[in-house]
């Protein structure tokens, strides 16, 4: 964006987008960013402006990254300067449960035309960019677990709740369809009126864009059916609460480096380099991954969550869940510890950059954990406070996002656990219920 040569090429390809869309019935484009407190923000244009956003941005105030989840401010936040926020036309798509309106994922650029230092998307691609110089990619896809009030209750797993909505979640998978993303899977979880929903793997930055994709349409076709769906941690101060669980696989060459190695379970050197440097950053990654006050009354033993800080073959209470799948190309590794309050661009980021750390310095991972680890493993930060700890301990991660989206997101945190310390587990968790 730095010269007018790019610029004017998004302007043309803006105007055969726009052309498109329009001529599909869409009036106005939906353009998308998450905060560090993870909430969505948006700006929108008319379809036919939709070239000149493309070209020049459309207005975002740098406080945004001062936001709390609550719409308060950290205090960190001032009221000088602006921001441009673009649209990537690669991920625009006509919203099937919303008529008339498109969405596309936004990255933020200063006025100057460079690359905002707080962007979490651009965040999420140098890292991805930086495993690609070294040959290697990632696949990766995000769960997306929510929880909708009303609705036909039932068992978890259930096939009576499943009849009892099989209207909404048909005409669910019907608009994911239509948007062009593809569903592996879908069905009613644990927790009274939730559900999750695996897409398939992509490139990270696409992985994040997806999730936000998923999570928009999960909440119009709700809404549709007089549903009101919640991806915050928890809805219930003793409940198991909403993962956002990351998958990750790792690749050179169009080989999955999680089969076929000499480490455990079949891993390459490179895979388990890379995890072990994931599992390494860990408890400072959930400042990232598990980012609310919220987050730690889900990430408890005996839940599923992955509360430990260690790592075992399909063990779903280790924060490292390996699964070497049915075929060579399925082996990845699940991130259990994360939620659904995460913004996906800087869990994505963290977890690359964590991994980049381990494949540097050929990292090996200790030894599996195959039972229950409660007792048995390290406990991973069980409040907000000391996640933070973590982070402002980690140079891995203050060098891959930088000093000023590190602060940023240090400084949210920090505000968010000041305005909530005097909340009871039930005041706060109706405090954020319907935020994300």
């Amino acid at each position: 964006m730095s010269t007018a040569e790019p610029r004017a090429d998004r302007a043309a390809e803006a105007r055969t987008a726009a052309t498109r869309i329009e001529a599909q019935g869409v009036d106005g484009v939906i353009v998308s960013w998450v905060d560090n407190a993870g909430v969505t923000r948006v700006k929108t244009v008319p379809v036919r402006a939709l070239e000149s956003a493309a070209r020049w941005g459309v207005g975002a105030a740098p406080c945004f990254d001062a936001f709390l989840v609550d719409d308060s401010l950290a205090p960190s936040a001032g009221p000088v300067g602006d921001l441009r926020l673009v649209p990537d036309l690669a991920g625009l798509r006509r919203l099937a449960a919303q008529p008339g309106w498109a969405w596309a994922p936004g990255d933020r650029w200063t006025q100057q035309g460079e690359p905002h230092p707080g962007c979490q998307r651009q965040f999420a691609r140098r890292t991805a960019d930086a495993l690609a110089e070294h040959g290697l990619a990632v696949k990766a896809g995000i769960e997306v677990e929510w929880i909708v009030d009303g609705g036909e209750p039932g068992p978890a797993y259930g096939m009576r709740r499943l009849i009892g909505n099989s209207d909404y979640l048909r005409d669910l998978l019907r608009a994911l369809r239509e948007q062009r993303l593809t569903v592996l899977q879908l069905h009613p979880e644990y927790t009274e009126g939730q559900y999750e929903l695996s897409v398939a793997p992509e490139g990270p930055v696409e992985a994040a864009d997806t999730a936000l994709l998923v999570r928009h349409t999960v909440q119009a076709v709700s809404l549709r059916h007089g549903l009101r769906a919640s991806f915050a941690p928890v809805t219930a101060p003793d409940g198991v609460g909403n993962g956002g669980h990351l998958h990750l696989s790792l690749w050179r060459d169009g080989r999955n480096l999680g089969h076929g190695g000499t480490g455990p379970h079949g891993l390459t050197r490179e895979a388990e380099a890379f995890l072990a440097g994931v599992l390494a950053e860990l408890p400072a990654l959930l400042a990232l991954g598990a980012p609310s006050v919220a987050s730690y009354l889900r990430l408890v033993p005996g839940h599923w969550s992955g509360p430990h800080r260690c790592w075992g073959l399909e063990n779903r209470e280790a924060a490292l869940r390996l699964i070497t799948g049915s075929a060579p190309d399925q082996a990845n590794a699940e991130i259990k510890c994360f939620d659904a309050a995460a913004n996906p661009y800087l869990a994505v980021g963290g977890v690359l950059a964590a991994g980049l750390a381990g494949l540097g310095g050929a990292l090996r991972l200790p030894a599996e954990t195959t039972g229950d680890p409660d007792g048995a493993a390290e406990r991973l930060p069980d409040t907000l406070g000391r996640a933070v700890d973590a982070l402002r301990k980690s140079q891995v991660l203050r060098t891959a996002m930088g000093e000023q989206l590190w602060q940023a997101v240090i400084d949210v945190r920090e505000a968010e656990i000041a305005r909530f310390a005097d909340h009871t587990p039930e005041q706060l968790v109706e405090a954020v219920r319907y935020r994300y």
